[in-house]
C-alpha cells in the first residue's frame, strides 16, 4: 500500500513520462504544486521503496514496479469516471474531480470487481484509454482535430483537456466523445478553424481548442 501523496506522485511522474524520459524536479513541482523541497523529500521515499530511479541532474523515471503502480490509480480512477457518469448520472466536467478521491480507495479487488460491472470498458468519459489488470491498454488517440483535412468529417474520440472550463465549452457549442465534425476551412492568419458540428450551423473554433480535440 502507498499513500495518497505518493501515488499522486507516481501518478504525475507517469503522465510527465509518457515519452520515456526523464522527469525533473522543477516539472514535478509544478504539476503538484508543491515545493522543491517536498519534492526532494518525497522522491528519496519513492527511491527506497524502488518505485522510481532519481538522479539529480537527470530527474527521475518510474521503474518497472513504479509503473504497475501507477497504472493501477489510473486504471482506478478512469473507471470511477465511467462509473460516475453512466451510473450516477454525472456530468463528464464533474467526474474527474470525485474520481480524484475515489481513486486512493485501496481494496485489492475493487478495480476488477467495477471493470466487469461496468462492462470492462476501454475508455473514459474523456477517451482516456483504462489499464486492465494484465497492464494492457487499447489505443490511445493522437490525432488533433487541428491537423485533419478540410472536407471530410471525423468523430470526437478524446479530449486533451479535462478541464472544466473546456468541459463547459464543448458543451456549449453541443460537441461530446462521439460528435461529428468537418472542418470547412483553415484560416491562414491565426490558425483558426471554421467547423461544422454535427450537420449544424458553422462555427469558428481557436488553434488552441482544435489542438485539444482528438478525433478519429
Amino acid at each position: 500500500m502507498h499513500s495518497f501523496s505518493e501515488e499522486n506522485y507516481l501518478k504525475a511522474i507517469y503522465h510527465l513520462g509518457a515519452d520515456g524520459a526523464k522527469i525533473s524536479l522543477t516539472a514535478i513541482a509544478e504539476a503538484l504544486h508543491n515545493n522543491p523541497a517536498s519534492v526532494i523529500d518525497m522522491l528519496k521515499k519513492l527511491t527506497e521503496k524502488k518505485l522510481i530511479s532519481y538522479d539529480k541532474k537527470k530527474g527521475a523515471k518510474l521503474t518497472h514496479s513504479g509503473i504497475k503502480a501507477a497504472m493501477e490509480i489510473i486504471r482506478k480512477h478512469r473507471l470511477w469516471e465511467v462509473f460516475l457518469l453512466e451510473k450516477l448520472g454525472y456530468k463528464w466536467d464533474e467526474v474527474h474531480n470525485i474520481a480524484e478521491q475515489l481513486e486512493h480507495v485501496g481494496d485489492y479487488d475493487l478495480a476488477d470487481r467495477l471493470e466487469k460491472f461496468l462492462g470492462f470498458p476501454d475508455y473514459d468519459p474523456h477517451g482516456d484509454p483504462i489499464p486492465k489488470a494484465d497492464g494492457k491498454i487499447a489505443e490511445v488517440f493522437k490525432t488533433m482535430l487541428l491537423e485533419v483535412e478540410t472536407g471530410k468529417q471525423y468523430k470526437v474520440v478524446a479530449v486533451k483537456d479535462t478541464s472544466v472550463e473546456f468541459l463547459h465549452y464543448l458543451q456549449k457549442l453541443g460537441i461530446g466523445i462521439g460528435t461529428r465534425i468537418k472542418v470547412i476551412e483553415k484560416i491562414a492568419f491565426d490558425g483558426s478553424l471554421v467547423v461544422q458540428i454535427d450537420k449544424n450551423l458553422n462555427t469558428t473554433i481557436s488553434n488552441k481548442f482544435a489542438e485539444n480535440v482528438l478525433v478519429g
